[in-house]
This record gives structure tokens, sequence and C-alpha cells, in this order.
């Protein structure tokens, strides 16, 4: 699932809510919420809140205690952690 990095679509609230408990939990400057937008990588060199492999296992963690979703395997997070859109989505249609 290839996404499109340089979409500037603004965050839903829920994506607004997730974003704000990863920066927290990540210990990213809030100030780095502005220039992530639906689509911008979130792990990576890329990302722009400079997220890399340790951070994701923080956020699979943060997910499964506060959504109760689980994000079992390395391909399954590949996936899933390539955007805030596509975390939020696996979260909405996987949690209990």
């Amino acid at each position: 699932m290839e996404i499109e990095s340089n979409n500037k679509t603004p965050l839903s609230q829920f994506e607004q809510e997730l974003l704000t408990l990863i920066i927290e939990t990540c210990e990213r400057d809030p100030k780095l919420a502005d220039s992530v937008y639906q689509t911008s990588y979130l792990i990576g060199p890329e990302s722009p809140l400079g997220l890399d492999s340790l951070d994701a296992v923080e956020i699979v963690s943060l997910v499964q205690i506060k959504y109760g979703v689980r994000i079992a395997s390395q391909e399954t997070s590949r996936d899933v952690l390539q955007s805030i859109q596509s975390l939020a989505r696996y979260i909405q249609s996987n949690k209990e």
C-alpha cells in the first residue's frame, strides 16, 4: 500500500487525537503537529515527527492499551504505520 506523502489534507478529529497521543508518547515537540497531514509518513527519515523503529514499538503499545487494538505482525505494522490516516483507519476498523 503506497501512499501519496505530499497530500496536504488536514487531519480528522480522530486523527488529530491520535497524533497528539503519539507526540506525547514519543516525546516530540507539539509544534511538529502542524507539519503532519493525513498521508505524511509516520515512521522513517521522511516523517515530519522524526519517528524511528523504537517509536513504532511505542505506538503499537499505545494503540493496544488505549484502543484495545492489536497490531500483530511486522508486515501489518509496516502498512498500518505508514501514515496517521492508515493508523486511524486500522484502529477504527478493528476496535472491539
